[in-house]
């Protein structure tokens, strides 16, 4: 077997990976001159059923509306909806789907309430593995405003695209509630995302603004935040940005569970192997803030599960490896990359000490190795005063891991504006 360099293989992988995501005819890509912007993105994982997995995406959807509410990074004067079907084993009908701006919960202000159409029809097949993006559409949104996307499936969907944490609710009828403002339909609640991949917006100067990604595992993605709250640690940089007079927008790809070196079956592809969709795709990507390597401590020193496998024994050098592999990626695709450390985890059920070695050896390198453009010290942002291993108390979701949403926004203003 021959090797290859890997950031060589990112690339392919890249190449090989958008080959197999075929898009309806009015993709991203058609010149429209309308200067689009990524006002909101999510990372997509496998559908799963497992132990550590509990939402509807294994199930998927038959006659039934599901009705998500997401915010908006970015205010304009039009929208457009991404779909995806990137785990689909089969291709996917959508019957159709509808957008307007949040009443709370799952009521829809019913004078914002458009339909989504797809290539001028309100039904569209995404293919197996594939996309869709919508038609334009006219609704004017305020940055940070929320909007919510019905999605209404009158075939069996077959399992779930979907992002596990959302940290949001979503909701779901029986029936065809594409046109139904009010939430009393709406009995079912789950908290994931649904094909839902992204939301674009056309800021009313047609203006294309810079993307800074935050790109992690849960401590990114949110676990121990309030829900539907928008207090996980990339939110509340968005709103430090917003007051500074920054224009650009921050996306949120985190994944619950996520791994630097290895895959799971339910918590998502490795940090390697789903970096060029997840932060180098975004168009005008500027910065990445990287975090992660808890769950390959942590995963490394237990027995194995179906989530789990592959979990080896970690090491310093492995994960700090596969780091320089990813801040080559990105340079060379010109973007920065900002190194954030992990936060301590002492007093949580999967600590050990050999993972605090490795833990405190990684964070080492990241202030120190010089191989980042930048580096936010989360750790010490978030660390006790009286042992440094261990989460301030007031920072503590509870789990001694996760921070809540004082250490959320503890992170965030650890975060030099000026570095972004």
């Amino acid at each position: 077997m021959f090797s290859m360099p890997r950031v060589s293989l990112i690339a392919m992988m890249g190449a090989l990976f958008l080959g197999a995501l075929p898009t309806t005819a009015n993709a991203a890509t058609r010149p429209d001159g309308l200067g689009w912007t990524s006002g909101w993105a999510t990372a997509v994982q496998h559908p799963s059923q497992s132990e550590w997995i509990s939402n509807w995406a294994y199930e998927g959807f038959k006659d039934q509306s599901v009705r998500q509410v997401v915010r908006v990074g970015v205010g304009g004067s039009k929208l457009r909806v991404r779909l995806t079907n990137a785990y689909g084993t089969a291709p996917l009908t959508l019957t159709g789907a509808s957008i307007g701006k949040t009443a709370g919960g799952a009521a829809v202000r019913p004078d914002t309430m458009r339909t989504v159409r797809f290539g001028g029809s309100g039904t569209v097949v995404v293919p197996a593995g594939g996309r869709a993006v919508s038609d334009t559409v006219n609704l004017s949104v305020r940055a940070h405003e929320h909007v919510t996307v019905t999605l209404y499936f009158k075939g069996a969907s077959g399992p779930a695209t979907n992002h596990n944490l959302a940290v949001a609710t979503s909701y779901r009828a029986t029936g065809d509630h594409l046109r139904d403002p009010g939430a009393a339909s709406f009995s079912e609640r789950s908290t994931s995302w649904y094909y839902l991949a992204g939301l674009d917006v056309v800021d009313r100067a047609h203006a294309r603004r810079d993307t800074i990604v935050a790109f992690g595992d849960s401590i990114t993605d949110g676990q121990g935040a309030t829900t539907d709250a928008d207090r996980r640690y990339p939110d509340v940089l968005a709103q430090r940005l917003k007051r500074a007079g920054r224009t650009e927008v921050v996306l949120n790809s985190g994944i619950g569970g996520n791994r630097v070196l290895n895959d799971s079956a339910c918590l998502g592809e490795s940090f390697f192997n789903r970096f060029q969709r997840d932060v180098l795709d975004h168009p005008r990507a500027r910065t990445v803030i990287t975090m992660g390597g808890i769950n390959d401590i942590m995963h490394g020193d237990t027995v194995p599960s179906a989530c789990t496998v592959p979990n080896p024994k970690m090491t310093a050098d492995a994960l700090i490896d596969d780091y320089r592999q990813l801040i080559r990626a990105a340079r060379a695709d010109g973007v920065k990359v900002i190194g954030g450390t992990m936060p301590p985890f002492k007093g949580s059920p999967l600590f050990t000490d050999h993972g605090e070695s490795v833990r405190d050896a990684v964070n080492q390198w990241i202030r120190t190795g010089g191989g980042f453009d930048g580096v936010v010290d989360f750790e010490r942002a978030l660390a006790d005063p009286s042992d440094g291993d261990c989460l301030r108390p007031a920072y503590d979701s509870g789990d001694h891991l996760h921070p809540n949403d004082a250490g959320y926004r503890a992170m965030a203003e650890a975060v030099d504006l000026g570095a972004l």
